[in-house]
């Protein structure tokens, strides 16, 4: 799936990912390939997400918004 990772001033990451858990305001919760489509407010914390040849990779956020659709992972930061 692509994970697409932004900030209002840069794209921190924009890529393949095989999982990506997030830190939902109800709580960390993982997306994998074929995740139902949803939206979601996210909290401090962090993303911690997976990519092929690369291994897992962490990024610490202080909030932000997700949004799930046909195996795009995108996320707006700050």
């Amino acid at each position: 799936m692509t994970l697409e990772i932004i900030s209002p001033s840069e794209i921190l990451f924009k890529g393949e990912a095989d999982k990506v858990t997030l830190p939902g305001k109800l709580g960390s919760f993982t997306v994998l390939q074929n995740h139902a489509s949803l939206i979601s407010v996210l909290n401090e914390g962090q993303i911690i997400y997976h990519t092929p040849g690369e291994g897992e990779k962490t990024l610490e956020i202080k909030g932000g918004l997700v949004d799930v659709d046909s195996n795009v992972v995108s996320v707006c930061v700050y």
